[in-house]
Order: C-alpha cells, then sequence, then structure tokens
C-alpha cells in the first residue's frame, strides 16, 4: 500500500513516529507491530491514499462466540471444531478470556503428547496466549495485519466480547 501510494519508508516513518528500521521489519515480516503502531501506520495511509475505511470491526466479526474453559479438554476442543466447523476457539475463564485454542496447537501438542495423553490434556496446559482483543469500532484497515499474526482476533464492546474475527472473515473485506 505504501508503494501504491508513492511514499518512501522513512517518510512513513516519520509520519508515525516508528522507525525507517521497523518499518522496514514489519513490511519484511521480520517484526509484528503492536496494535497501537498497525493502527498509526494504516490510519496514516488511509489517509495518505483519500480514504479511510468506512468498515469497522464489528462488521465484520462472527457474532455467535464458540467458548471453552480452561477445564475443558483437548478432546472437547476437537469435537467443538468439528461440530462447529471452525479452526479455533477462544478460552474464557467467567467472561475473561485466557488463551485459545486451534487446530495448529493441537497438532503440536498431537507430536509431543501423543493421541492418548492428547485428549486427555486440559485446555489450561494447552492453549496458546489470549489472542488480540479490538474495539468494535476499530477500522477493518487495521485487521488484516493483526490476523497475520495470530489465530483471530476478539471484538469487544464496552468491555465485553461481542464477537470474533477470522482469516476468513477478513476476506469479506474484498467483497
Amino acid at each position: 500500500m505504501r508503494l501504491k501510494i508513492g511514499i518512501t519508508q522513512k517518510t512513513l516513518a516519520t509520519m508515525t513516529g516508528v522507525s525507517t528500521s521497523m518499518i522496514n521489519q514489519i513490511e519484511s515480516g521480520r517484526s509484528q507491530p503492536s496494535y497501537e503502531t498497525a493502527k498509526r501506520i494504516f490510519d496514516s495511509l488511509a489517509n495518505l491514499e483519500g480514504k479511510s475505511s468506512s468498515h469497522k470491526a464489528g462488521d465484520f466479526c462472527s457474532k455467535d462466540v464458540v467458548k471453552l474453559k480452561p477445564s475443558n479438554t483437548l478432546h472437547d476442543a476437537i469435537k467443538k471444531m468439528h461440530e462447529s466447523s471452525i479452526s479455533q476457539i477462544p478460552i474464557f475463564n467467567g467472561h475473561e478470556p485466557v488463551g485459545v485454542i486451534s487446530e495448529d496447537g493441537i497438532v503440536r501438542h498431537l507430536a509431543d503428547l501423543g493421541e492418548a495423553e492428547l485428549k486427555n490434556a486440559k485446555l489450561a496446559d494447552t492453549m496458546e496466549p489470549v489472542p488480540p482483543i479490538v474495539d468494535y469500532d476499530t477500522p477493518a484497515n487495521v485487521l488484516v495485519p493483526l490476523i497475520r499474526y495470530s489465530k483471530c482476533i476478539l471484538v469487544s464492546k464496552k468491555s465485553k466480547i461481542m464477537g470474533i474475527i477470522t482469516a476468513s472473515d477478513t476476506l469479506k473485506m474484498m467483497e
């Protein structure tokens, strides 16, 4: 997008308060920007392009969030994924997200634990860190870089999780 607009990495870095080196690392995939950095970069690029995203995270999220608890087993997660045709499930302790379990993570644990132990393993012991959480009104153009580095993005409104965005949801932005 930066090249399409015709600005240098140095110009973008100056506009966003990020080092030129960091811009280079982000563009090459060697570094993951924080949410705030990604938002500053994409807002600047959108402004330069003459349009800011009119779509928000809430427009693309799935509102029916399938959830599991840390006390559930990997077997429970596998069953729920198959039933719901999904590839990741956020883990909640009450109303608080505490992690995520994904097909990729399950496969990694299968190699480490073996099938017999895997089914009974607790999600608390096998889950990955909490995915990024964005506000319902976050501009959609900020979501793509986040989903690139995360299995999913949780969407909150007034501190309550209202939805989930996966890689396939971000494809809806192109329609």
